[in-house]
């Protein structure tokens, strides 16, 4: 199984996520592209695209950014709620209230993320809170384009990463920090409770806004 496929999410799907599936959907049509052509871009399967388009997938954050880059958009437009205000390509506040989880636990593993700049388009950060399991598929690795910063808020997490095909492992506590390269494998999960970080996820990639 591809690491970045992962089974039919049980629960029900959230507005953004029935939204999100739609999205790619309309988008993909949109840009010229089958299925078949977008998996080709994107190295999944057509089979899990079109689990994402239908609802019965919701993909990590690695994933989004890699039909996003395909597809020349951001996840930002990917995952933003119907209605939004105060939109602005110059700046962006996002009060405490409209802070939206995106993307819930049980859908990717267990991962929950929560937006923190939804209403900034056109960006090349991408920042959330995130909620780690604290039980990870042992085949499960996370790689994408791009840089990743990381500071724990709260909890103890477990990190993981393969660096010259040796995986290396580090415990972080609240306060702890790692910056990576997003295209080695990595994961990470929580220890004795709840762990919550700080996500930002950065992308330098040219091209063309829609």
């Amino acid at each position: 199984m591809n690491s970045e496929e992962y089974p039919v999410k049980e629960e029900s799907p959230t507005a953004i996520e029935l939204q999100l599936g739609k999205r790619i959907s309309k988008l993909r049509a949109a840009r010229g592209f089958t299925q078949d052509q977008l998996a080709a871009a994107t190295g999944f399967t057509k089979g899990y695209l079109s689990k994402i388009e239908n609802s019965k997938v919701i993909p990590p954050i690695g994933t989004l950014i890699k039909i996003a880059q395909v597809l020349e958009t951001d996840v930002a437009d990917l995952l933003e709620p119907e209605e939004v205000d105060d939109q602005s390509d110059a700046l962006c506040v996002v009060r405490s209230w409209q802070r939206e989880s995106v993307i819930k636990g049980g859908s990717s593993f267990g991962y929950d993320y929560t937006a923190l700049a939804h209403k900034r388009h056109h960006k090349q950060m991408e920042p959330f809170i995130m909620v780690f399991p604290s039980k990870v598929d042992r085949d499960i690795r996370f790689e994408h384009e791009g840089e990743e910063f990381m500071f724990i808020l709260e909890g103890e997490v477990e990190f993981e990463a393969t660096i010259d095909s040796r995986n290396k492992t580090w415990l972080l506590s609240p306060g702890d920090s790692i910056y990576f390269d997003s295209r080695i494998p990595h994961r990470g999960r929580s220890l004795n409770g709840e762990a919550r970080a700080l996500v930002v996820i950065y992308r330098s990639q040219s091209r063309i806004i829609p």
